[in-house]
């Protein structure tokens, strides 16, 4: 099964080199293994912006987000066995990334045919 993991943390500015090359460390470790199929990190709100569909209407807002309490940092996509083993290997994750919340959301895959 694969899941989307979505990092949320507090922008505190970019991890140092240290924190770099642990989590460089973790990506391998798992891309070895085959459970971590893609991953990117997200540059802070303040180059992002949001598009929004209401009664047919699209706006668009520049960041900064400064009202959202939780900002996505990255994602990963990863091959788990099981909802448990998905928890764990985001579990792992969490402790190298340091404080935050990751929502996890299973993907949807079509039956094979």
């Amino acid at each position: 099964m694969r899941y989307l993991s979505l990092y949320k943390s507090v922008e505190s500015g970019p991890p140092t080199p240290a924190e770099m090359e642990t989590m460089g460390a973790l990506i391998q470790k798992w891309m070895a293994a085959g459970t971590l199929l893609g991953a990117e990190g997200c540059l802070p709100s303040v180059r992002g912006m949001r598009i929004r569909l209401s009664d047919g209407k699209i706006t668009v807002t520049d960041g900064p987000f400064t009202e959202s309490k939780e900002v996505i940092g990255g994602f990963a996509i990863i091959e788990a066995k099981s909802k448990e083993q998905a928890i764990d290997l985001v579990k792992e994750f969490m402790h190298v990334a340091g404080d935050g919340e990751c929502e996890v959301r299973e993907l949807y895959s079509q039956p094979a045919v």
